[in-house]
């Protein structure tokens, strides 16, 4: 079977977390390489929790390193402390830290090294992004040439025809605007130069279709049912428990995930030119401009939120 080769960022949110874990199940993805972003999360624990769970699964081959890059609007505190909660999971209690950390590997040396090797052996990557831009942008504007190692980019980001995501009880209401995602609005000024600067084709998964991968009540019951039989459900079981009665938690990038082994799943892609606003109180929000704005495919639905979540449910049954 060809592989698709792949190189993960993310931010170390649980969903991310277990994102990470069903990439490592897909026959048809080579995963290349884990890059942590300090967003939605706290470094120190992020690493510590990646790396254990590694362990856990037995992938601690794969390169996992920590961006250098900085943002403009910080995640609330309640949010990123979640990957402390991921840290202390009674399933990987029996798991160290790596011995080696810190200081940690260098995320931003470690996207420079495998967009290298992409571009030259000429087997450009498809980039998974579940967190801001930045790092991204941070390693292609010091290195324009490794453009051309990236075949793919998808990305979970933004709003199109739903609400944002800033949540005017976490941070001050006079900076919640009501259309922006934490994604983009994160480092609004990472999404425009990528939007601007870059000409490889952008898959985009905005909240519209990720607010339809709820963590259900039948999701989990299956979950405990197969977490007796098998570990991988067992973490993912004590893994999502943490979040599933918040309202407001979605499966944002295990569904994003998905899309790169059963695109069958959601409908056709919306092709729309896209443009985000930077500066003021609307920044990191998306809105549609014919003229100057970037052409991107846009999933909008989840057609067989069955299939996904029975397809999820199958991969951790290891």
């Amino acid at each position: 079977m060809k592989k698709t080769p792949v190189i993960f960022n993310h931010d170390a949110a649980i969903d991310e977390f277990m994102a990470a874990v069903l990439l490592t199940t897909m026959d048809e993805v080579e995963l290349q390489g884990i890059i942590v972003t300090n967003a939605d999360c706290i470094d120190s624990f992020a690493m510590e929790a990646s790396w254990k769970i590694q362990s856990f699964i037995n992938h601690t081959r794969i390169p996992l390193a920590l961006s250098q890059a900085r943002g403009w609007n910080p995640f609330p505190w309640l949010y990123r402390s979640d990957c402390i909660k991921e840290n202390n999971l009674a399933v990987l209690w029996d798991y160290k830290p790596n011995p080696k950390w810190p200081p940690y590997p260098d995320g931003d040396k470690l996207l420079k090294k495998l967009l290298s090797r992409a571009v030259k052996k000429k087997r450009p990557v498809t980039l998974l992004v579940n967190c801001p831009l930045t790092t991204v942008v941070k390693v292609l504007k010091e290195h324009p040439d490794l453009k051309k190692g990236i075949a793919h980019m998808v990305w979970m980001a933004g709003a199109v025809y739903v609400p944002g995501n800033l949540d005017p009880t976490t941070i001050p209401p006079q900076v919640a605007n009501p259309t922006a995602e934490w994604n983009v609005f994160w480092d609004p000024a990472a999404a425009d130069w990528v939007f601007q600067k870059t000409k490889f084709p952008i898959t985009l998964f905005p909240l519209d279709v990720t607010n339809q991968a709820v963590i259900t009540r039948a999701f989990m019951s299956s979950l405990q049912a197969q977490s007796g039989t098998y570990r991988y459900s067992r973490l993912a079981l004590q893994s999502y428990s943490l979040v599933d009665k918040e309202a407001f938690y979605d499966m944002w990038d295990v569904v994003t995930t998905c899309y790169l082994t059963r695109p069958q799943f959601f409908d056709p892609p919306a092709k729309m030119k896209l443009a985000v606003v930077t500066e003021g109180f609307y920044q990191g929000t998306f809105y549609e401009d014919h003229e100057k704005g970037r052409s991107v495919d846009v999933i909008l639905n989840l057609k067989d939120a069955d299939g996904f979540y029975s397809y999820v449910l199958e991969q951790f049954k290891r």
